[in-house]
């Protein structure tokens, strides 16, 4: 089965290249209330885009410009 999905890969539509983990705005769009990773299936993001927004994510929680976890 050939199902399009109207939904299109974030940076593949915006043509970014790397997701840099200092855009501390940007990344907050694909984490949830509760600072979780947003799955592929919320974030509508290729896999290839999901394992480097992941690692920017991971990055900018330890350079704390993103939090851990909510209170």
């Amino acid at each position: 089965m050939n199902i399009k999905s109207d939904k299109v890969c974030y940076f593949c539509a915006q043509n970014i290249k790397e997701i840099d983990y200092k855009d501390a705005e940007l990344l907050r769009n694909f984490i949830s209330a509760q600072a979780k990773i947003m799955p592929r299936k919320r974030s509508y993001l290729c896999a290839k885009h999901q394992r480097h927004l992941a690692t920017a994510i991971k990055r900018a929680r330890f350079m704390a410009l993103l939090p851990f976890t909510s209170r």
